[in-house]
């Protein structure tokens, strides 16, 4: 065995990492999740974009669509290892490494998600189904994006927020996203949902515990709210929240409700082991659920209906590699129990759920023991 194999078996870390974090709070927590699972010490390194970043972002290694006063510095000594994810923080990563690699040093990087880039130019690639990325040797799938939730996280919050809560128990916990890519959750879908979920926990003899969601219009709520006619308390969700209940609710529930279009929350609340139920919608060929399509009661020329319109077209017109279709995440989860549709019962309680952020720290951990060994490999064939 090589020396540097040696030490790197011996002290199992690496002395660099930097996480390239941007404006989405979910791809940023996936990071972090990754990063504190891997428990090798990191840099944040956040960036701020140029409003014409798409135009130039895709031209490989360049720092050209960053705003370089606003980001956080980028200078030697340069990293080990890149966590990274969204398409904007690409070229960044590609710089960093052809950087390093000028000064003799090789910097490997774990993309988050779907790279826009060609696959080969990452060392790892962390995906999910929606993606539909083929299965190369550098493609890892997981089942859900990843989290930061633990079982200390909820134990911690169930304890903090069970004397805050006036409603009855049980408790079913309903979490709202919002509009995305092809899918409008305005009033008429917040109001069929306001439905659908008081109808639940009448069966149940339940509470709900409602929480929006940084994508939740204020118009969406406040149909939900006004449709709801079970004993409930309604968080409304707001910047900056110094008590927001949301993991207080989630581990309170016996049962969940999750909106279909949020990954990040489907895979909080299948995280908690207890019956998840998904409530689909969307219209025509991007119906979440082709049974029960729940088109927008809006004009086609209002901002969020035309909004929904250009992803639409975007996915059917990109490149297969380029598309995003979430319901393969959805259909999945509910082909093996972990979920079901919402207004649909469940045969038997949800399967116990693989511990998904471990094997993906073994699957970082193992690509760079290859890589280490590789390199020593082509320095002594030299």
């Amino acid at each position: 065995m090589t020396k540097a194999v040696e030490n790197y078996n011996r002290s199992d870390s690496l002395s660099r990492v930097w996480l390239l974090c941007g404006h989405k709070a979910g791809d940023n927590q996936q990071l972090l999740a990754l990063a504190d699972a891997l428990a090798w010490p990191y840099t944040v390194k956040r960036m701020h974009y140029r409003a014409y970043e798409l135009l130039v972002g895709r031209w490989g290694a360049t720092l050209a669509g960053i705003r370089r006063k606003q980001s956080d510095a980028l200078d030697p000594p340069w990293p080990d290892l890149i966590l990274t994810a969204g398409r904007r923080n690409e070229p960044v990563a590609l710089w960093i490494r052809k950087q390093a690699a000028e000064t003799g040093r090789t910097v490997r990087i774990v993309h988050l998600g779907r790279p826009w880039a060609p696959l080969r130019y990452f060392d790892l690639i962390v995906t999910t189904p929606q993606y539909q990325l083929p299965r190369l040797s550098n493609v890892y799938y997981i089942p859900f994006p990843l989290h930061r939730l633990t079982g200390e996280k909820l134990r911690s919050a169930a304890a903090d927020w069970r004397s805050k809560i006036t409603a009855p128990g049980p408790y079913i916990a309903l979490l709202v996203g919002g509009s995305s890519g092809p899918y409008v959750f305005d009033a008429r879908a917040a109001s069929e949902l306001a439905r659908q979920a008081s109808v639940l926990a009448r069966e149940k003899g339940a509470s709900l515990l409602v929480t929006g969601s940084a994508r939740t219009s204020a118009e969406a709520m406040e149909a939900l709210a006004e449709r709801i006619d079970v004993p409930a308390e309604i968080h409304r969700w707001r910047p900056s929240d110094p008590d927001n209940p949301y993991l207080g609710y989630l581990a309170l529930a016996e049962e969940v409700i999750v909106t279909g279009e949020s990954m990040s929350m489907l895979a909080e609340a299948c995280f908690t082991g207890k019956p998840v139920h998904i409530f689909p919608f969307g219209a025509g060929r991007w119906a979440m659920r082709a049974e029960s399509p729940l088109p927008p009661g809006r004009h086609w020329w209002d901002r969020e209906r035309l909004k929904a319109w250009r992803s639409a077209i975007g996915l059917i017109l990109a490149p297969r590699r380029l598309r995003r279709d979430i319901r393969r995440i959805l259909q999945d989860a509910i082909a093996v129990g972990r979920a079901v549709w919402l207004g649909e019962p469940f045969v038997a309680g949800p399967p116990p759920l693989a511990d998904e952020l471990a094997r993906t720290v073994e699957q970082v951990r193992t690509m760079l023991k290859k890589s280490v060994q590789e390199g020593m490999q082509e320095t002594i064939s030299k």
